[in-house]
């Protein structure tokens, strides 16, 4: 299905009477659970690998796409591994993305 590509936090903006929208999108065809995996790992370390804030989210997240929990868990592993890979390979930490990809591991068993 077609996917935006890109969404996190710093792309979903008010706008006003026109509601929420998502901007820059990086028009791909893929698996829907792509599209969500990003939002686990925003908007920083501490919230993002607060263990009950990440369980509250893969619940909600499942819970109103119909994703199964189990493929979303495996999604988020898939793309915090690529995430990583963007960030260290600029140089910076991936923190972030390694704090999940550990929360996601742990919840596959």
């Amino acid at each position: 299905m077609p996917l935006h590509g890109d969404v996190h936090h710093d792309n979903v903006i008010d706008f006003g009477e026109r509601g929420w929208l998502v901007i820059d999108p990086k028009p791909l065809i893929g698996d829907r659970a792509f599209d969500y995996a990003n939002l686990f790992c925003n908007p920083d370390l501490a919230t993002a690998t607060d263990p009950q804030l990440f369980e509250a989210r893969l619940a909600r997240i499942c819970a109103q796409s119909g994703i199964e929990r189990q493929r979303m868990l495996r999604w988020l592993v898939a793309w915090t591994g690529l995430s990583a890979v963007w960030f260290l390979d600029d140089n910076q930490t991936a923190d972030i993305d390694m704090g999940v990809m550990k929360l996601a591991l742990a919840e596959l068993g």
